[in-house]
């Protein structure tokens, strides 16, 4: 196998991101969040690895569904405290040259005008290494944080994201031209006012007059993750999506789901190497086996039970209530009979003798699912090139369990053994996030993308969208 793999760090601006109940590890800093000393040392550690980029997650909202309030979340920090995750990216930036940021932010809630001048700020303060992850929020406590009664629905929140993204588009790629800002100080002027326009759009959810208050930016549109998986999130990410997040229970359904993206791509006049594709990644790394299940055994011992529950939201019995030994079945079989509804835990099939111990223990389990490999350098390269092989796999977020350990232990053991094999950089060579994708030279939109629709002012006021095409782009 001759493609280089890309390995993106999966972080989240917050004391607790997914491996819930770590944090209490004597070699985790997580508590240090908070100080920019944190991120900044993360950063360097990062570039000095050869990482393609840092990944932050968000969540507008609290877990507030497991026992009827966020009691739980908050104790155990499962993504609370959490703050902004863009504030971070100009300093860890302003250490580095080539790692690349990447950053969830919700279509939902908040206006595009506003986030399309943070986002192209920040790609300007980068010198064009800025991502965005297009999320629609789904919590029912962020619906209320904005003044709402509950969620919007699926469907909806799908229907203004795309109005969304139209917007951004229009104010990104058409607003301004590329030689708008002259700088002439012999005639005093900053801007030709000829070549800036409002995009004066009018849509069901959105009117913005425009113009767009940044000048052209280097990527102009930062690069645009997504990690929908229903038929209209992967839908979305067909249309506009440069990289994404597949799921799947295996090997074979992941291959098939990358199929499916790259199809869904080539339909709306794309070309299925338009789309990266990306699976998150468990890896625990020693000097050896021993070390390595020494560590995934402490990993084991401090994840919190409670924590994972609280982040999948409650619903159905509190197996934490329950005495260890009981049976999962008795406890069902009573609570059904005294009227109380276990609709959500009766999707999970539990065997006859399983124990609430047993429950709680399958819910902290990390070492399941294909992604998963522990060992030393050899064996862990072994299992990444394979995975890569039988999915077609571009790269992974790395989860991590500990910070800075994770990552520590991926560029000490991994990386050489990763560049020994030809499967991972031995060098930057890019200098913007799209070229990091693309190759060299590749900094905008491909003109074949939605969003190179409106390039020059084509197309703001006519009310005119792009259309699925019956046939795929030409290879």
């Amino acid at each position: 196998m001759t493609k280089q793999i890309g390995f993106n760090l999966f972080e989240m601006n917050t004391v607790g991101h997914i491996s819930h109940g770590l944090w209490v590890h004597p070699a985790n800093t997580r508590h240090r969040f908070n100080d920019l000393d944190f991120w900044i040392e993360e950063a360097e550690l990062l570039e000095a690895g050869l990482f393609d980029a840092v990944f932050l997650a968000d969540v507008i909202g609290a877990y507030d569904g497991y026992r009827g309030g966020p009691e739980t979340a908050l104790r155990e920090g499962v993504q609370i405290p959490s703050n902004d995750p863009l504030l971070v990216i100009p300093a860890m930036a302003a250490v580095t040259q080539h790692l690349a940021f990447a950053a969830t932010f919700s279509t939902t809630y908040e206006p595009p005008f506003a986030f399309a001048r943070r986002a192209s700020t920040l790609d300007h303060l980068t010198k064009g290494r800025f991502g965005w992850n297009i999320v629609t929020s789904y919590l029912p406590n962020a619906a209320r944080n904005f003044g709402l009664a509950d969620e919007v629905g699926h469907d909806d929140r799908y229907e203004i994201a795309e109005e969304y993204l139209q917007v951004l588009y229009k104010l990104w790629e058409g607003s301004w031209d590329d030689d708008a800002v002259v700088q002439d100080r012999e005639h005093r002027v900053y801007t030709d006012p000829s070549k800036v326009r409002a995009i004066d759009h009018v849509g069901p959810n959105y009117r913005v007059a425009g113009p767009h208050l940044t000048e052209p930016s280097r990527q102009r549109t930062p690069v645009l993750f997504q990690a929908g998986s229903s038929d209209r999130g992967r839908e979305f990410a067909g249309k506009h999506a440069e990289g994404v997040f597949v799921g799947g229970r295996d090997l074979q359904v992941y291959r098939e789901n990358v199929a499916d993206i790259r199809r869904r791509a080539e339909a709306w006049g794309r070309r299925g190497s338009d789309i990266k594709t990306y699976a998150s990644a468990v890896i625990v790394l020693g000097r050896d086996e021993d070390d390595a299940e020494r560590k995934a055994a402490e990993f084991r011992r401090l994840s919190s039970a409670e924590g994972y529950l609280a982040h999948a939201g409650g619903g159905g019995i509190d197996l934490a209530a329950y005495p260890r030994e009981a049976l999962v079945m008795d406890i069902l079989a009573a609570e059904n009979k005294a009227g109380r509804d276990n609709t959500h835990s009766g999707r999970r099939q539990y065997e006859p003798t399983t124990t609430v111990g047993q429950a709680l223990d399958a819910v902290t389990r990390f070492d399941r699912g294909p992604f998963f490999a522990q060992g030393n350098a050899t064996q862990v390269a072994d299992a990444i090139e394979g995975w890569v092989r039988e999915t077609d796999l571009d790269g992974f977020n790395l989860r991590q369990f500990l910070t800075p350990g994770t990552a520590e232990d991926f560029v000490e053991y991994l990386v050489p053994e990763l560049q020994r094999r030809g499967l991972y950089r031995t060098e930057y060579a890019e200098s913007t996030f799209r070229e990091r994708l693309y190759g060299p030279g590749q900094q905008r939109l491909f003109d074949r993308h939605p969003g190179a629709f409106y390039r020059g002012g084509a197309h703001l006021h006519d009310g005119a969208a792009v259309q699925r095409t019956s046939e795929p782009s030409e290879p």
